[in-house]
């Protein structure tokens, strides 16, 4: 017999059950599917219908998706329409589920409630016949309650435990034993308690089904005949130019092709300040155009852009069971059918201890009141789903209620350098001669011929600087730039990975690159360590140009930190956690970057392997968590406790592979998920130990004959709107805090 518990409250999952490949489906919309009592009901209820191969529940929107080979598709409708819940087909995969219809109108609640509340008053002062108190009470259960009963009973026909089966027990033996007041007060708070509840947690449906329409229905995409037409946004191939004026949303993601805007990204990485694009910038669908129009060409499917992966990342996170989440169920599971039992065993043997059978019958039902642990249940997935929809709102994408929650165990976070600390577009800072022999050529002009050969991000970096303005890649063949103030053209060049670049020039024999590629040549080690410790000391990258063993020039390349790598560190270290740098650059670079962003401890030169080395050390006595690219990193981030990847917007790699993903590169947001797992794991806390102590003390109150039938209902659904609004409070966590 099953024991979920929970009416009408959006646990919000999604069934990640595969569907075969060859299957057909059939997609229905349940409009009182929202939790896992309706989902039960249904599995029971189509277990044994011929030809189901699977069946997957997406309780966010809604939506039974069956797969199966040939099943009466009128049958399937049939059964789930025995359950008491109506199911609407969509037509196919792509169909939105339609608005779920509004709850019963508020006149006819109030009327009951008061048609009950004068039963009590009657039945309490006994100011009429004996008949009045049972026929208000008819009419109020009449008004407010069948909805209530006949979920109950045929939760009972499918050997379901629920709350309604629960309530439908309570109140039919309230009547039997002439309690008729008691029993349409207990409906009618049932009702009420229910209603509020349901608008309460939509909050937090809400808050994750509002992610959906940010991104516009439809598209103003180019025809072949040049003219502009409005196109569903589905049906917009890879490779069309949409525009978008000012003031309306991108529809999908692509490339900018022309015009320059500043567009509000907040919904995507949670950044409230908007971000200058042109020609050749990234747009991601959901994003606000605010100043100028923008074409672009798409480079996504309406179903495959960034917000659709992050959509679909969240609702898989609400499908994994967070830890407390699974010892509530676990422990529900047991304490309902207990005390079920213990209600009947209070019947029948109050009359053996010298109580009235009246008596014993009716505090067996208050019991059972009490046996539906709703608040305790509802408590875990309400805080889980609204820490998740608050950190997706800051641009933090956890996949997992489990991240979120185990967020708060960290006590150390290891970082990766470049583009993690670092902005990761290393500059060149300046440059001097070494040797003032005249060569013929200017150190400058041999250098950018050289770096201009090479695709390593500095010499990327310093060929740039050189050249004094961007230079594309792939570098193929030599342009007049390259050669310009040269009596020849570079040839027979070679990039040694690791070390530099080798070119010959004329009889001239070149290299550019790091300390060990000039030791290669020859240089002496003391030379070297005189003139580049100084710059490493300053966390800057040498780079020397030379000629067979004889040193040219020195140029000093810097990757400067990002604007809020410093804050980030101390606030982690507010929070209590230490940090760790990683890094494959040479140590004394590490330890200066390391010094300037506050870091407590560095490591350089490291190999993967090295890094997963380190952070197996650290997790042996304590909770670690990995910052990386998600790619270079991924041992690493991998064996840590939790793994977060920087610049989740712009890489498929960290929304797929991540346990957390930031989806812009701002390491600010590191701080901000550990608050947020801290103020979930308290709210946690708060919301279970509340739900156990009603339950306790309630049980108290009944064997002493101190609580009501009505009494325990305004008990059991009062601590369930008290703990869903103590786990909404999450959703009102400001993004820059």
């Amino acid at each position: 017999m099953t024991t979920s518990c929970c009416g009408g409250r959006p646990q919000a999952t999604t069934d990640k059950t595969p569907l075969p490949d060859d299957a057909r489906t059939l997609r229905l919309h349940i409009a009182a599917m929202d939790c896992p009592t309706e989902e039960a009901l249904l599995r029971r209820a189509l277990a044994d219908e011929p030809g189901i191969l699977a069946l997957r529940f997406d309780l966010i929107r809604r939506v039974l998706t069956v797969a199966h080979d040939g099943a009466d598709e009128a049958g399937i409708q049939a059964r789930i329409a025995a359950t008491g819940m109506s199911a609407e087909p969509l037509e196919d995969a792509t169909a939105s589920a339609p608005a779920s219809p509004p709850a019963e109108g508020w006149g006819r609640l109030g009327l009951a409630a008061v048609l009950a509340l004068a039963a009590e008053l009657l039945h309490w002062f006994t100011l009429a016949l004996a008949w009045a108190p049972p026929l208000l009470a008819l009419a109020a259960i009449g008004l407010a309650g069948l909805t209530t009963w006949k979920k109950g009973w045929i939760a009972l026909r499918h050997r379901s435990l629920n709350i309604y089966a629960l309530m439908s027990v309570a109140v039919t033996g309230a009547l039997l034993i002439g309690q008729w007041a008691e029993a349409a007060m207990v409906l009618v708070l049932f009702t009420l308690a229910e209603r509020i509840e349901a608008r309460s947690l939509g909050r937090a449906r809400d808050a994750i089904r509002g992610l959906l329409d940010l991104a516009p229905a439809t598209a103003r995409v180019r025809q072949d005949d040049g003219d502009w037409q409005e196109v569903a946004a589905e049906a917009v191939a890879i490779g069309s130019r949409v525009r978008v004026r000012p003031g309306e949303r991108v529809p999908l993601d692509g490339e900018i092709l022309s015009g320059r805007s500043a567009l509000d990204e907040s919904p995507i990485t949670g950044e409230g300040l908007p971000r200058d694009k042109g020609p050749g910038d990234a747009v991601f669908a959901g994003t606000i155009n605010q100043q100028g129009e923008l074409d672009y060409r798409t480079t996504r499917r309406a179903n495959d852009t960034t917000l659709a992966r992050i959509i679909h990342a969240v609702e898989e996170a609400q499908a994994s069971r967070a830890p407390t989440q699974r010892l509530v169920d676990r422990f529900a599971a047991v304490y309902t059918p207990l005390v079920f039992a213990l209600a009947i065993v209070t019947a029948l043997a109050w009359p053996l201890f010298g109580g009235a059978w009246l008596e014993g019958i009716y505090r067996a039902l208050v019991l059972l009141v009490i046996a539906c642990p709703c608040a305790l249940v509802i408590s875990t997935p309400v805080t889980i789903v609204s820490g998740l929809a608050a950190a997706a709102r800051s641009g933090i994408l956890i996949k997992g209620g489990h991240f979120l929650e185990q967020g708060h165990r960290l006590t150390w976070l290891a970082f990766d350098k470049t583009g993690t600390l670092t902005e990761g577009k290393p500059r060149l800072h300046h440059w001097e001669a070494w040797d003032t022999h005249d060569s013929g050529e200017s150190p400058a002009g041999l250098a950018r011929a050289l770096a201009g050969r090479s695709n390593h991000p500095v010499s990327r970096a310093l060929a740039a600087a050189l050249f004094e303005e961007p230079f594309e890649e792939p570098f193929e063949e030599p342009s007049a730039a390259l050669s310009d103030g040269l009596a020849e053209t570079p040839n027979a060049v070679v990039e040694r990975p690791g070390l530099g670049v080798k070119a010959s020039l004329g009889e001239r024999r070149l290299w550019l690159g790091n300390r060990r590629l000039a030791m290669e040549h020859g240089v002496e080690a003391s030379l070297l360590e005189a003139r580049l410790a100084p710059l490493e000391a300053q966390g800057q990258s040498p780079v020397i140009l030379g000629e067979a063993n004889r040193p040219l020039a020195l140029f000093a390349v810097s990757d400067p930190l990002k604007a809020g790598s410093r804050g980030a560190i101390a606030a982690l270290h507010r929070l209590g956690i230490q940090t760790l740098m990683l890094s494959g650059d040479n140590r004394h670079s590490v330890a200066a970057i390391a010094a300037e962003a506050g870091i407590d401890e560095a490591r350089g030169e490291l190999l993967p392997e090295d890094k997963l080395r380190l952070i197996e050390e650290k997790a042996a006595n304590a909770s670690i968590g990995m910052v990386g690219d998600g790619i270079n990193d991924a041992p690493a981030l991998a064996r840590a406790d939790i793994g977060f990847a920087m610049g989740g917007a712009g890489s498929d790699t960290a929304i797929e592979t991540a346990d957390v993903a930031l989806m812009d590169d701002d390491p600010r947001k590191l701080p901000r998920f550990v608050a947020l797992s801290r103020a979930t794991r308290r709210v946690l806390i708060q919301n279970i130990a509340f739900a156990i102590a009603i339950k306790v003390l309630f049980l108290g109150l009944a064997f002493s004959g101190h609580a009501t039938l009505w009494m325990a209902v305004f008990a059991d659904m009062g601590a369930s709107l008290l703990v869903v609004a103590n786990g909404l409070r999450l959703l009102k966590q400001a993004p820059d805090k």
